[in-house]
């Protein structure tokens, strides 16, 4: 039993200290990282709590038990907003004009998958409005080809590193640009979408190159600031998506969400946790689609695996003029503003 006290111990220490390492205003891969599996720590922290104190009322356990219930509520306080327990940050929809409406699927296909044929079956099936598809080589795109007979609106740039993206589209599109905001091998799409209706939406599609233990976070920071900011300065109906490789709570998203003022439709329904596929146990909201106030929410799904690592994720939205007064866009505070320029100034 003294083993075991120890070993459950040294655990939450590990916990512990895993929970605060992402207080740390740093770029640092390795303490970034860390942002992402705080639903898996948190579970953790309360396993190892119950069965620390299942074995030991000692000074040194009920210490770190009330530590890491300290440290549960920190990791809680982050994932609640993403549950049914807070209210949606994006409105539903009711009723809506067909010509109001706009789907959007998005598929990071994983590179080294061939699974082609499911992926192409999802898209039929689903038959969305917008498909954006990331991590897609020569092998993908010329595969994706039986799309261009249903999406005669496209823009497509293959890449063989795992930063290539397709996207199509039934609806026409105005000035579509395929631009390398930060790094010259990372491309991200911008673009008009035109509804039925006559509206124009700006489209963005993103994938910046994910933060890893050795590597920094600051090209991700910055791209994702690039992009509010370009937000923030229109007040056009506008739609963000893509493989942010970044979680729905870390400071960065939220950061994100405040400059540009676009919602997020997980907070209040769930975490629709796209990342891994695989592994059950290590999954976190790894892609995601933001919206203006212009739109409410139709539907949201996180669909069947298609052979790639990540879920793909679909949204049904409607443009309604009403929906500015039902919805409260997030607003950046004086932090926030510094904040964002801290992040660009780290990439110059």
């Amino acid at each position: 039993m003294a083993y075991l006290s120890i070993a459950l111990e040294l655990v939450a220490l590990l916990l512990i200290v895993a929970t605060l390492l992402p207080l740390i205003p740093t770029n640092l891969g390795v303490i970034r990282s860390l942002d992402f599996p705080r639903l898996q720590i948190a579970v953790a922290l309360a396993a190892n709590c119950v069965g620390l104190l299942a074995i030991s009322r000692d000074g040194t356990a009920l210490t770190l038990a009330v530590a890491m219930v300290a440290a549960l509520a920190l990791q809680a306080s982050y994932i609640l907003p993403f549950t049914r327990l807070t209210a949606p940050q994006a409105k539903g929809a009711g009723s809506c004009r067909p010509d109001d409406r706009i789907s959007l699927l998005v598929l990071n296909v994983l590179q080294s998958n061939r699974n082609h044929g499911a992926a192409l079956d999802l898209i039929a099936a689903k038959a969305p409005d917008l498909v954006l598809l990331l991590e897609t080589d020569a092998g993908w795109h010329a595969a994706m080809a039986p799309l261009r007979a249903h999406y005669p609106h496209r823009v497509e740039h293959p890449q063989d590193n795992t930063y290539g993206l397709l996207f199509y589209s039934r609806l026409p599109l105005r000035d579509p640009t395929i631009r390398f905001l930060l790094q010259e091998d990372v491309p991200s799409l911008r673009t008009t979408v035109v509804l039925p209706s006559g509206e124009p939406v700006t489209f963005y599609g993103l994938h910046p190159r994910p933060p890893h233990p050795g590597h920094s976070s600051a090209p991700r920071d910055a791209e994702l600031v690039v992009v509010a900011r370009e937000v923030a300065k229109t007040k056009d109906s506008t739609i963000v998506a893509g493989d942010l490789n970044d979680v729905a709570w870390s400071h960065t998203n939220r950061l994100f969400q405040n400059i540009s003022g676009l919602l997020d439709p997980r907070q209040g329904r769930g975490l629709f946790s796209t990342f891994h596929a695989q592994y059950p146990f290590a999954r976190w909201p790894l892609d995601h689609i933001f919206f203006s106030e212009h739109f409410l929410l139709s539907d949201m799904q996180r669909l069947n695996d298609v052979g790639s690592d990540h879920f793909p994720i679909w949204v049904d939205l409607c443009r309604a003029p009403h929906a500015p007064a039902q919805q409260v866009a997030p607003e950046a505070s004086e932090q926030d503003h510094r904040d964002a320029e801290k992040a660009i100034e780290a990439v110059r």
